[in-house]
């Protein structure tokens, strides 16, 4: 089989990841609700607007528990690298508060 010049070569170990042109555009979302199994950690992000009355899931994502904790520490370390560079990120409480009960359980986001 004859390689294309084209394309870097993979290493042992390495994914080739695809990003479409539809997912790289994102979703935005200003809400993020988090809830858990024993199995699973299910993140709602869900785009809120003012002056709506009702707020839409816009995506949900669905981890291991092995993964959210990943993730937990990836968003930690860049939170810390943009933080370095760009200035401490202002946390401003939501006001008035949301109603978070949603039947399952205690939501953070």
């Amino acid at each position: 089989m004859s390689k294309n010049p084209n394309q870097p070569e993979m290493q042992e170990g390495q994914i080739n990841i695809e990003l479409t042109d539809e997912v790289a555009d994102g979703i935005y979302s200003n809400l993020a609700i988090i809830t858990h199994s024993q199995s699973e950690f299910i993140v709602d992000f869900v785009r809120i607007v003012p002056g709506t009355p009702k707020a839409k899931v816009k995506s949900r994502i669905i981890l291991t528990p092995q993964h959210a904790k990943r993730l937990m520490m990836a968003l930690t370390d860049n939170v810390k690298k943009y933080e370095m560079s760009n200035g401490v990120i202002k946390d401003t409480e939501m006001t008035p508060p949301l109603p978070m009960n949603f039947g399952g359980p205690a939501a953070l986001a």
